[in-house]
């Protein structure tokens, strides 16, 4: 491993500044990632945020740094409203075998292979290691006897909440010290807790729940946020690195893990804190209770190669909201295939990228990913590689796929060959062009549009208009 390896600035979502990551240990990065809650088909929302976290995985690895990636699988299930602490609110998991007609098993192990094969369609790594919940339940009973005996947790009939206000660190994520002071801000005030604010760790089962199991405290299954304290102690240690996960885990479940776990340990235990902003579908957060999701095994039937969708990912920060729209699609495909034709080449061929002048233009790509993350930075350098004219051939080959370590688009697949365009499109193509250059914008425009009936994707680029048939 090389003695000193570039340095890598990530913003902390605890502290809301960009920070120097500094492995606990030199060389080598440990981290989490709060994975799928597996009882729907997990949708490209979600996957944004996965492909995120596999975005720092290879990146640091890129970079020569040993890690340690490790991202969950929530197969318990949890409550429909995840703050509400009603005794007999419906399991979304139970819910989901009611309705499918199976046992919660058999819809864990169903959507669990159908994330995965969604996660490997956009070319997101394998974890290290991806525990299930349901196989640590005694670690959870473990942390959750812990903290009752450090008097940060209380039992009610045969469920244990946190007391929130036993541990003085609670609400660094958001001011929510206002927000938590009124009763009912967790959905209602269960009867049994102390303070509105608490929230369970273990909550006790009736006889119409199906997912339960033995305890201290009675039959009853744990709340959401200590399972993720659980694992991620149980895989990773008393400190690790990097946390990531979805914007919308920031409060509650994050918040509450720090107490859980920092309140077990009396000491930090997350170095780094990242989020990932939402996907958003026209303007709408994509959310599987809202109906309104896209699956990565739906794109192909929309006209679009899954690794297109990871291209669009890539032209937005990780923390800047990104809308899904057919042009934005329709877009990130064409940049695609403009990076796999520069990129396709005969195998075999081995360069030195330490040489001038692809060196240069190396540390330009460490330089962006190395900041953040920031792939539009890196995205618009690849696109730079591959018209650039100081460069072979062969040498924008090697940088494109040595960049693709990153980026993660299969830059080393032949690009596909274009689809010859239709009868009476070339004509129209040229009528357009010709109304351009007379800066008839209506005209152009109506052309546009026709040429979009036929199937014909037309972008205006500095060097003239480039058109395309648009994939079925």
């Amino acid at each position: 491993m090389p003695d000193a390896l570039p340095q890598v600035r990530l913003h902390n979502s605890l502290t809301r500044r960009g920070e120097l990551l500094e492995p606990l240990e030199p060389g080598r990065v440990s981290i989490y990632t709060c994975g799928s809650t597996v009882y729907k088909f997990a949708h490209i929302g979600n996957l944004r945020t996965y492909l995120f976290g596999d975005l720092l995985h290879r990146t640091l690895e890129y970079l020569g740094y040993e890690v340690r990636y490790v991202k969950n699988i929530t197969d318990v299930g949890h409550m429909r409203n995840d703050d509400h602490d009603s005794l007999d609110a419906t399991d979304k998991m139970q819910l989901a075998a009611e309705t499918e007609g199976k046992s919660p098993a058999e819809i864990a192990t169903f959507y669990t292979d159908a994330w995965l094969t969604d996660e490997a369609l956009i070319g997101i790594l394998p974890a290290d290691v991806m525990p299930r919940a349901s196989d640590r339940i005694a670690e959870m009973i473990e942390l959750i006897e812990r903290l009752l005996g450090m008097g940060l947790a209380y039992e009610n009939h045969g469920t244990v909440y946190f007391d929130v206000r036993a541990f003085p660190g609670y609400g660094q994520f958001i001011n929510a010290r206002q927000e938590f002071a009124q009763p009912g801000y967790r959905s209602e005030v269960a009867a049994g807790k102390r303070h509105p604010e608490d929230f369970a760790l273990w909550k006790h089962a009736d006889h119409h729940r199906l997912m339960t199991w033995p305890s201290p405290w009675g039959d009853g299954f744990p709340g959401w946020h200590i399972e993720c304290s659980a694992m991620s102690l149980r895989h990773l240690g008393e400190r690790f690195d990097i946390h990531t996960g979805g914007i919308d885990l920031k409060f509650p479940h994050h918040e509450d893990e720090i107490a859980q776990s920092e309140g077990a340990l009396g000491h930090r235990v997350v170095s780094i804190w990242m989020h990932g902003e939402f996907l958003t579908l026209g303007d709408a957060k994509m959310a599987k209770s809202a109906g309104n999701i896209i699956r990565v095994a739906d794109l192909p039937e929309l006209g679009y190669e899954p690794l297109a969708f990871r291209y669009l990912a890539l032209t937005a920060h990780y923390r800047s909201k990104l809308d899904f729209t057919a042009d934005a699609m329709h877009a990130a495909a064409s940049g695609l295939e403009r990076l796999r034709r520069a990129a396709h080449g005969p195998d075999g061929l081995v360069l030195d990228l330490a040489a001038e002048p692809m060196a240069r233009y190396r540390a330009r790509f460490i330089e962006a990913v190395t900041d953040d993350l920031a792939t539009p930075r890196a995205l618009a350098l690849a696109h730079e590689v591959a018209a650039a004219h100081d460069l072979t051939d062969e040498q924008r080959r090697a940088l494109l796929v040595d960049f693709d370590g990153v980026l993660g688009l299969d830059l080393g697949s032949a690009a596909a060959e274009a689809a010859p365009l239709p009868p009476g499109a070339t004509e129209l193509l040229e009528r357009r062009a010709a109304a351009r250059e007379e800066r008839d914008w209506a005209a152009a425009d109506a052309l546009r549009a026709e040429l979009a009936a036929m199937g014909i994707e037309v972008r205006d680029t500095a060097a003239g208009q480039e058109a395309a048939v648009r994939p079925r």
